[in-house]
């Protein structure tokens, strides 16, 4: 069972890449056809990064009161509807609004997976777990640039990736019963409220490194979404790239991401000792 919940958790977390890799890659067709300045794309971005960043905060909450599988199956299904109801956009209020449910339901699968994987597996598979993060993260640039170049237009995309969506959030809604199994040695813990718990994440600062570490991942995180969200518009807008070969060249970032996990968690000399949670949920 131990290794059907990973390879279980690895599907969703290559569903988790897929939206993250989306906005910057078409947002120069996007702009055009919904009437947008260039920098609405940072105003998207950022509601998307705020609602994530509440979901994360009240993740532990959410997963002691319902369970890993329920929070994991509903932040999937929440994402899977974002990427519908963006695919049926036809102004930028309405592309923005469809961030609130993709922010939330990234950050929830996010935290409530990095956390699975932390108590209950050996601290590899974390590395591994972003590995496949990667994979979804290329896929997404290259269905766009597919779907631009055979189609012309993104909604295509959009709504493909939708699909696989509410193929996983299905998969993991089959599989509820035995995440239910697989959650009952953590039934008996104390649950406070939410309040309570939330301030436990903000106790987490005094432990040693953990400051250190989300410096880290700022910088990290800082370089990895400015190429990724500026990327495409750049290429179109200075370098002169036609639209499917900017969303293709966003892919190949994303894969040399993936790439460079893949050796950094195979190598013998690689990852092999023991990290905190906090460095583990990204820099990796």
């Amino acid at each position: 069972m131990a290794t059907f919940f990973l390879i279980l958790i690895y599907i969703t977390f290559i569903s988790l890449g897929l939206p993250d890799s989306l906005l910057g890659t078409a947002w120069p067709v996007i702009r055009l056809e919904l009437g947008a300045p260039l920098e609405t794309a940072g105003i998207i971005f950022i509601t998307i990064s705020v609602c994530t960043i509440i979901s994360s905060l009240g993740c532990s909450w959410v997963t002691g009161r319902f369970g890993t599988g329920k929070v994991t199956a509903l932040s999937v299904l929440l994402t899977a509807a974002a990427l519908l109801g963006s695919s049926f956009s036809h102004s930028v209020w309405w592309f923005t609004l469809m961030a609130l449910p993709l922010g939330f339901g990234a950050g929830a699968i996010d935290s409530a997976l990095n956390n699975y994987i932390a108590l209950h597996y050996a601290p590899r598979h974390m590395s591994w777990l972003h590995c496949f993060w990667g994979v979804g993260a290329f896929i997404g640039p290259f269905i766009i640039s597919l779907n631009l170049s055979q189609a012309g237009n993104w909604r295509g995309a959009y709504l493909a990736l939708s699909v696989i969506q509410f193929a996983v959030s299905l998969l993991l809604i089959v599989s509820l019963p035995l995440w239910k199994i697989q959650d009952k040695p953590r039934a008996a813990e104390p649950q406070g409220s939410f309040v309570s718990e939330l301030g436990k994440n903000f106790g987490l600062v005094k432990i040693p490194g953990v400051i250190e570490a989300m410096i880290t991942f700022f910088v990290y995180c800082a370089t990895e979404y400015t190429l990724g969200l500026w990327g495409a518009s750049f290429l179109t807008e200075n370098r002169g790239f036609a639209k499917p070969d900017a969303a293709s060249a966003i892919a190949l970032y994303y894969l040399g991401i993936t790439v460079g996990r893949f050796f950094r968690v195979s190598s013998p000399s690689g990852f092999r000792g023991r990290i905190s949670y906090a460095a583990a949920s990204g820099s990796f």
